[in-house]
């Protein structure tokens, strides 16, 4: 039987690292490949249409979202950003794993029409490392980084909904740990991950740095990939 590839969904509150983790994880293992969003946001320096964003105006945005193109989409401090049907559907039939980098709003919606979905959330440390390391990248106003951790706080109130939870303490590691998650669900053996990687494990170290507990249960994790 021929394999489908599996969706893996990574969320995480902006500075946590998301983004090098991911892009590290898609050069490591050639088996999945990153889902490049449609946004409305300019380009950054360096960004290439077509390869870390399309982008397109909130007129051709809101127009896709009209004809159903999206699985998920969001605003997000102001932009629109959304995941193509298209830029899963092609990969995962020729069974390649596709990673989808997504704010806890689209996570939302695609835990809703993709059950065969995995979630993976990442956090710092601490609040303390949070803030660092908003404040070390040297382009943001004091507002703008005091806007940034109140969203973080909110988005922080999802984990409870994640098969797992990575902590970037060191990145190394943390790229290491959802390496680790692909192969093991790509295998079926996600749930021997679970008791070391999954929500409970990850809020016993960091939980009280970042105001949540580790008490309520978990949501059942995923069955194995078919």
């Amino acid at each position: 039987m021929e394999r489908h590839g599996i969706p893996f969904v990574v969320s995480a509150p902006s500075g946590t690292g998301k983004t090098t983790i991911c892009r590290a994880v898609v050069s490591r293992d050639p088996d999945i490949v990153f889902s490049v969003s449609h946004t409305t946001r300019a380009p950054r320096s360096g960004e290439r249409d077509g390869v870390d964003y399309h982008f397109v105006s909130r007129e051709e945005f809101l127009r896709l979202v009209g004809e159903g193109a999206f699985l998920e989409h969001a605003e997000y401090r102001g932009q629109l950003y959304g995941t193509s049907w298209a830029a899963i559907d092609a990969p995962l039939r020729a069974g390649r794993d596709v990673l989808l980098e997504i704010e806890v709003q689209g996570a939302r919606q695609v835990r809703l029409r993709r059950p065969d979905a995995r979630f993976v959330f990442l956090l710092p440390p601490s609040f303390e490392a949070l803030e660092q390391r908003l404040r070390g990248r040297g382009t943001e106003s004091e507002e703008l980084i005091a806007r940034r951790l109140a969203v973080a706080r909110q988005e922080l109130g999802e984990v409870e909904h994640y098969d797992y939870v990575v902590v970037n303490e060191e990145l190394e590691r943390a790229i290491e740990s959802l390496l680790s998650i692909v192969r093991a669900e790509r295998a079926g053996r996600g749930a021997e991950l679970r008791p070391s990687l999954g929500r409970e494990a990850a809020l016993r170290r960091v939980g009280p740095a970042l105001g949540l507990g580790a008490g309520a249960p978990g949501r059942p994790g995923p069955g194995p990939a078919v």
